[in-house]
């Protein structure tokens, strides 16, 4: 498809809703809003451009057609969720850049690295440390991970070919298919988390705190840690079970990288301390954004990254951007009376489902829509809203459903090779054909529908959230 088709979709779908009758009870700027917005969510699909360039062309022709004021159409940049992903993304590079995040897989793989399951879990545990501050599952799994996976892949003898399933192949899959639980563990672990909060907050007036979303994915979260990885090895299990060279090699990287510099050091302080306050909020009442503002400032003060690195951060400005427009226009369309319209009219169309049926068949179908989008953050986008706003006007309680779709918005993860960002990479290596990779895909998505379909409702009825 060429970028005059892949263009040529979304203007054709915003004119065919703009120009559709207005539904009773919506004003004509209101739904002129809503085409626009689909429009814009399905170039983030397409991409005839890049996101944020899409994102600007739609911010001007909603100026331009007075849908909204540029007051109105600027307004989601103040929204401190943007600003805590741009933080968590300057801190990621604070890991990258320092080496933390190599020093911290490599002692863990020294420790527990004797064999291939503990090898994946070794890479779980490391995945873990860092997931808090790193937004982007890209340079989490693709740029701290997957070069030292592929490191020890190698040393164990195993290459694409008549030696994948030796060990690669399954390390391959055991972590892709971990790092989905990873996003969810943490606000901060994937880019569409803070989105989910704030389209939450302006949806259904649903305030999610960095301390609350974590303790919610507590018990499911270390589930699923725990289960992931050793339903990949029953099902995908590796020809070789012992790899005492990977603790081998773990050593002998960790003598080339020398003892622990002072930017380390500074860098894991900072990232304790600024765990502890994304904990403690409801005691201290500082606001996430502004404890990883906090956070940053420190970096910089004490040279772990320079200006220039938080400048070509380019992930972090895309983000603020395309993230800036999207939230702008959610929070109108739910000011508006949009989101209650669309919520009040399906839910009068599954009129004889009970509340608890309708969220369930909504969970499932949340997360299997992701075989239809090649971004966890742009499914999010499209969904998100609308899901919530039905499930809570069939008289779901609000957090079990913000919960449940947020932590599903990651665990989709796990679906396809072009799912996340990482995908591509692992599945690039060339280890797992694609067939085995989106079955194993599929099992997994059921473990994780058992898990946090399960144990989360329970647990957070436990924690007094509904």
């Amino acid at each position: 498809m060429n970028n005059i088709t892949k263009a040529a979709i979304p203007i054709l779908l915003g004119l065919i809703i703009w120009l559709i009758p207005v539904p009773a009870g919506l004003k004509p700027q209101d739904w002129q809003l809503f085409a626009l917005m689909v429009a814009i969510i399905c170039g983030f699909i397409v991409q005839p451009l890049p996101i944020g360039a899409v994102a600007i062309i739609g911010l001007t022709i909603t100026a331009l057609t007075n849908t909204l004021s540029m007051r109105e159409a600027l307004s989601g940049f103040a929204s401190p969720s943007i600003w805590l992903i741009a933080a968590a993304f300057f801190f990621s590079r604070g890991f990258i850049r320092t080496g933390l995040g190599r020093r911290i897989a490599y002692i863990i793989l020294r420790a527990i690295g004797d064999s291939t399951l503990k090898v994946a879990y070794a890479f779980t545990l490391s995945g873990l440390f860092v997931a808090p501050a790193t937004p982007s599952s890209t340079a989490r799994a693709g740029g701290v991970i997957f070069p030292i996976l592929r490191s020890v892949i190698s040393v164990l003898g195993s290459e694409p070919g008549q030696t994948s399933t030796r060990a690669g192949a399954f390390l391959i899959m055991a972590y892709y298919q971990v790092d989905g639980v990873l996003s969810a563990l943490f606000m901060t672990a994937m880019t569409g988390n803070p989105l989910a909060t704030e389209l939450a907050r302006t949806t259904a007036g649903i305030e999610i705190s960095w301390g609350m979303w974590t303790l919610a994915a507590l018990v499911p979260g270390v589930i699923g840690m725990i289960v992931v990885p050793y339903f990949v090895y029953r099902i995908y299990p590796p020809e070789m079970k012992h790899s005492p060279e990977a603790k081998e090699l773990a050593r002998t990287e960790l003598k080339k990288l020398g003892p622990i510099t002072k930017p380390e050091l500074i860098l894991l302080g900072v990232f304790l301390l600024a765990l502890l306050l994304w904990c403690t909020g409801p005691i201290t009442k500082l606001n996430p954004t502004l404890v990883g503002l906090i956070a940053v400032s420190i970096m910089l003060i004490g040279k772990v990254i320079e200006w220039k690195d938080v400048l070509n951060e380019n992930g972090a400005w895309d983000t603020v951007v395309w993230m800036g427009v999207l939230v702008g226009m959610a929070g109108q369309l739910s000011s508006k009376g949009f989101i209650s319209w669309f919520a009040k009219t399906v839910s009068a169309s599954m009129v004889g489902f009970s509340w608890p049926v309708a969220l369930a068949a909504l969970f499932v179908i949340y997360l299997y829509s992701q075989y239809g989008f090649a971004s966890m953050t742009a499914h999010v986008a499209a969904m998100y809203a609308a899901f919530l706003a039905v499930a809570v006007g069939m008289g779901a309680p609000g957090y079990l459903s913000a919960l449940l779709f947020c932590y599903a918005g990651c665990l989709c993860y796990s679906l396809t090779h072009y799912s996340a960002g990482p995908g591509p990479i692992f599945y690039g290596a060339g280890f797992v054909p694609l067939p085995t990779w989106w079955k194993i895909g599929f099992l997994t998505s059921l473990v994780h529908l058992v898990i946090w379909g399960g144990t989360g409702p329970f647990w957070w009825k436990l924690l007094g959230l509904w």
